[in-house]
């Protein structure tokens, strides 16, 4: 029963969360852009048109959790099941690796050389 009422719950919040982005929209529109760029006047329906239409293109408002999809959990179960030593080769070798990426030096380093 929780879990109904939890999704119901989280399903109105996006409906009115939605419909207050189409408002804010039409009047922020409203207020700037015909005094700025000599552009008509928008209805609701064009606001919520224009929400949907940057959602589309900007790909915005991602709704999954921290970490991904499931990687958080495997890169910790990952690491807890590594010896301390191959723990200190993967520093390195991670190290290494976004040293040459971001152009930092293409040299190798020995682990606590400083």
């Amino acid at each position: 029963m929780n879990l109904i009422l939890r999704g119901v719950g989280i399903f109105a919040l996006f409906v009115v969360g939605f419909f207050v982005f189409g408002f804010v929209t039409m009047h922020l529109w409203n207020y700037v852009m015909p005094y700025l760029f000599k552009l008509p006047l928008i209805d609701f329906k064009m606001a919520m048109a224009m929400v949907i239409l940057s959602k589309i293109l900007f790909g915005g408002m991602h709704m999954r959790p921290e970490g991904g999809w499931g990687q958080k959990k495997y890169w910790k179960a990952k690491w807890q099941s590594m010896t301390p030593e191959e723990r200190e080769k993967f520093k390195a070798d991670f190290a290494l690796r976004c040293q040459s990426k971001w152009g930092k030096g293409g040299a190798k380093t020995e682990v606590g050389n400083a």
